[in-house]
């Protein structure tokens, strides 16, 4: 297939954990999101977490008023966070697992475990013209879950590819890469939009970024992080070149 261009994701949720470890406003993620249309991205992407430990309700509706860019909520399958999805209609959902006592998501979404459970919630969001996504692992009975809850997008955790890298694990990274490759291949087969995202960095963000049937990266904390060295708009700026290079 024909490669097409790359949407970049920029989650702005650690912007907010910098301004809620002091209280008060600053910095604002309204702001980052400001930063990220500037700089070229393509989408915002905000977790509501149960505990607000970052982004806050009051977040949101700031954000979208903020930018054109379309807002994508990642939530718990919770009745809660249904509410303010429905609430706020964001372009797209992203159903995430979620542990109040875990520093980031750790994996993904059981999608095949939990299909009883997901099905009112992805046909309630998709009633209500909010694009369903579920952040699942890159395996072929995920992806029939998805099928069956009919998700139209899916969205790969890169989280173990990039801990391999990092522990110097090449073989192991190769073979999650392309097992990657390959459930990205499958869900496009199958008529389902692939995204992929967490743990990426510039220094592993492009063999991810060349698989062709990707459409989307969402990326968070490694931009927020390298914003302050080099400014989040050049840490996004950097981020779209490669991924653009790798397609």
């Amino acid at each position: 297939m024909t490669p097409h261009r790359l949407r970049l994701g920029v989650n702005i949720d650690h912007v907010a954990t910098i301004r809620n470890a002091r209280g008060g406003d600053h910095p604002d993620p309204v702001r980052a999101a400001e930063i990220v249309a500037a700089a070229g991205g393509d989408g915002i992407t905000a977790h509501l977490r149960e505990d607000r430990r970052h982004i806050r309700d009051g977040d949101l509706k700031r954000i979208q008023a903020a930018t054109a860019l379309p807002l994508n909520l990642e939530m718990a399958a919770t009745e809660e966070m249904v509410e303010i999805a429905l609430a706020h209609s964001p372009h797209a959902a992203c159903i995430v697992p979620e542990r109040r006592e875990e520093r980031t998501t750790e994996g993904g979404l059981d999608a095949a475990g939990q299909h009883n459970r997901l099905a009112p919630i992805v046909t309630r969001l998709a009633d209500a013209n909010i694009r369903v996504s579920l952040f699942i692992e890159p395996e072929a009975r995920q992806i029939d879950a998805a099928i069956r809850l009919k998700a139209p997008v899916v969205e790969f955790h890169t989280g173990r590819y990039a801990h391999m890298l990092l522990a110097g694990d090449r073989v192991g990274a190769e073979t999650e890469l392309k097992r990657i490759a390959d459930a990205a291949a499958l869900a496009h087969k199958n008529g389902i939009e692939p995204h992929a995202g967490h743990g990426l960095t510039f220094d592993n963000v492009v063999p991810i970024a060349a698989i062709p049937q990707i459409a989307e990266l969402n990326i968070g904390h490694y931009l927020i992080g390298e914003a302050i060295f080099i400014g989040l708009e050049e840490s996004i700026r950097r981020m779209r070149m490669l991924m653009d290079e790798a397609r």
